[in-house]
């Protein structure tokens, strides 16, 4: 009898092992097959950067490992990790706001208009010094440079002032979406620009007083936004620009703004 019973517990033990394994591999099987289907539709250049690590963190804002901007970007049961990302406004000297429309070979968000540069921090130790959120910053810099081509010395980390975090999450199409602790950075200066053609296809300047009419320029064209920008143009960019010499008295580095409606 005890021998019996043995048997039918190793029986039923190995039953649900083999189930697991069968799981395992269907699940493995359709993700290898997902990520050969997309390899195929993807500019080589993009596809490469992948396979950088991103920050992982909580909806507090602590690093708890990393991941790559694959797994990072990839929509799961409707939403993707969340992870650290940074948007940059750069201003010159005649106050006018540098944007951009990304380039069509993008993964996320291609040919929408948005900021100066948006991107992330990567999971190595220069970008992810959290005082002052210096690991940030040293990651903008090296971004400006990489797709809009201005010199590391017309970006130096303590020339920009980090305002706010925003926490937004947003699909970009049935695959791929955006799920973002995102840092908002606003540098002011005039800088020499030699964009990078596999990121950005067009840049422009843009006054103040004719922000409103640029975004109706661009529904009038049916040239969308990337959702951050939106959200930060709509809900905080016109104070900000407003009280560009004066920005101190709007650093938030406690709260973070929950934009995920």
């Amino acid at each position: 009898m005890k021998l019996h019973c043995f048997t039918m517990a190793l029986s039923q033990k190995i039953g649900q092992s083999l189930r697991h394994v069968r799981s395992r591999f269907l699940q493995t099987s359709c993700g290898l097959s997902k990520q050969i289907n997309y390899a195929e539709d993807i500019d080589p250049q993009q596809f490469a950067l992948l396979d950088e690590p991103c920050i992982l963190v909580d909806e507090n804002d602590t690093n708890i490992g990393s991941a790559s901007k694959r797994d990072c970007h990839l929509m799961q049961d409707g939403s993707s990790l969340l992870h650290r990302a940074f948007s940059v406004f750069l201003f010159n000297s005649s106050g006018e706001l540098l944007v951009h429309r990304r380039s069509d070979a993008k993964i996320t968000f291609p040919g929408h208009y948005t900021n100066t540069c948006c991107s992330h921090p990567l999971h190595i130790p220069r970008e992810t010094i959290e005082e002052n959120a210096w690991g940030i910053r040293n990651a903008a810099q090296r971004r400006l440079e990489f797709e809009l081509g201005i010199p590391p010395d017309q970006a130096k980390p303590e020339a920009f002032t980090y305002l706010t975090r925003i926490h937004y999450a947003s699909p970009s199409d049935g695959m791929w979406g955006e799920h973002e602790m995102d840092y908002i950075l606003f540098l002011k200066g005039d800088v020499s620009l030699h964009p990078n053609e596999n990121e950005v296809q067009d840049v422009r300047y843009v006054k103040r007083e004719n922000f409103d009419n640029f975004l109706c320029g661009l529904r009038e064209s049916r040239i969308p936004l990337t959702p951050w920008f939106h959200l930060i143009a709509q809900k905080f960019l016109p104070l900000w620009w407003k009280n560009l010499d004066n920005l101190d008295k709007y650093t938030d580095h406690h709260q973070i703004h929950r934009m995920l409606d």
